[in-house]
């Protein structure tokens, strides 16, 4: 499974882009995909200090994103 990194869709853009791992790695892009492996990778990389991790936030279907 591939994961997509759209850092448009973001929610949290702007305010969280210092401390992801995308920025940190290859600066903001407008559009990433990453395999579930990759992921997982980073998100070891992150556990033990290595490098920041993934903090995308996108919308959720159905949930009202005005109030988060």
């Amino acid at each position: 499974m591939t994961t997509r990194i759209d850092c448009d869709s973001c929610l949290v853009r702007g305010l969280a882009c210092h401390d992801c791992v995308v920025t940190v790695l290859l600066g903001p892009p407008p559009e990433l995909a990453i395999e579930d492996d990759e992921r997982q990778a980073l998100g070891v990389l992150a556990e033990i200090g290595l490098v920041p991790p993934l903090r995308m936030v996108t919308p959720q279907p159905g949930r009202d994103t005005e109030s988060a």
